[in-house]
């Protein structure tokens, strides 16, 4: 998203090159949006891929944001006529013939859940779409979901700062045999050990509305990330690849998705492969940065009560 969208400028032969050494590295998931700059996300990752071979890249697609030209928000529309003209659009600019995992972006207060995952189960008997995903929901309708059609995984975020998954909808999806894929596990770049306080954040940065980037609760945040820096120096690690090797730590079935703009960003983040976490690593992290302890909410208090709700 960052490439293309709500991150402050990118530089598209930086961000075709970063995922050049993604792939290159052995990174075969690539998740994107339609509306991550408007369907710019998807033009660049065709470009990206131009050349290399479609079937060794598994790629992730969100739909259903609606947006105006000038990138305002209007809503979501999950319905079956706006799933499947979506994910037409979305074939079309990624130039392949079908996609890896198709899922709503968000909950469709307007569709109940069934309606939607009916559609992409057309899809996917037409084979257009291999499996089916979900994002940001909460565990009953999860079960809803599961009970139309199986559901591959649930994109949510999860990370040190951000554990509410682990009271009903972790076990939900293990209860159900859905796979997690943790976005934000670096906290949108709190937890990636780079961050400086007096950072400078454009009109167009998400982070210069986010709550916990503000006056107070920035301080805070950081604070619980010089408290893991110790812990990862200790272990010849960085913060981010600590971050990243404990949200990998939590199962088989959680898979951290690490978000990039920079070639150098995922070599560092591979790192985190490297750092096998002891139970003495996992107690202190734990006590470096307890669960609930991150000031401030994870969006704007409009967003998040629209997320509330799904939970």
């Amino acid at each position: 998203m960052g490439m293309s969208d709500l991150y402050g400028p990118a530089d598209e032969a930086e961000s075709i090159a970063t995922i050049h050494t993604a792939l290159d590295a052995g990174i075969a998931l690539l998740d994107t949006g339609d509306f991550y700059g408007m369907g710019h996300n998807e033009l660049l990752i065709h470009e990206a891929l131009r050349g290399r071979d479609r079937d060794r890249v598994q790629i992730s697609v969100k739909f259903g944001a609606q947006r105006t030209p000038d990138g305002q928000w209007l809503g979501y529309d999950a319905s079956p006529a706006a799933t499947k003209n979506a994910l037409s659009y979305t074939l079309r600019r990624l130039r392949t013939d079908h996609i890896d995992v198709y899922r709503p972006a968000r909950l469709d207060p307007n569709v109940p859940i069934e309606e939607t995952v009916g559609a992409i189960a057309d899809l996917v008997q037409a084979g257009y779409v291999r499996h089916i995903g979900l994002s940001e929901v909460g565990a009953d309708t999860l079960r809803r979901a599961a009970a139309v059609h199986p559901i591959s995984d649930l994109q949510i975020e999860y990370s040190l700062l951000s554990r509410s998954i682990e009271a009903t909808v972790l076990p939900t999806a293990r209860e159900l045999g859905i796979g997690i894929t943790a976005y934000g596990v670096l906290s949108r770049g709190l937890l990636s050990g780079h961050w400086d306080r007096d950072r400078a954040l454009g009109g167009t940065d998400f982070r210069s509305h986010s709550p916990r980037f503000q006056g107070e609760n920035l301080a805070h945040n950081l604070a619980l990330v010089e408290a893991l820096r110790e812990i990862a120096t200790a272990r010849g690690a960085t913060v981010a690849q600590v971050a990243i090797a404990w949200v990998a730590s939590r199962g088989q079935d959680v898979v951290p998705l690490v978000g990039a703009r920079r070639r150098d960003r995922p070599s560092e983040a591979l790192g985190a492969l490297d750092v096998a976490l002891t139970s003495a690593d996992l107690a202190a992290i734990e006590a470096a940065v307890p669960a609930g302890s991150a000031a401030g909410d994870r969006y704007a208090a409009a967003q998040m009560a629209h997320l509330d709700s799904e939970r």
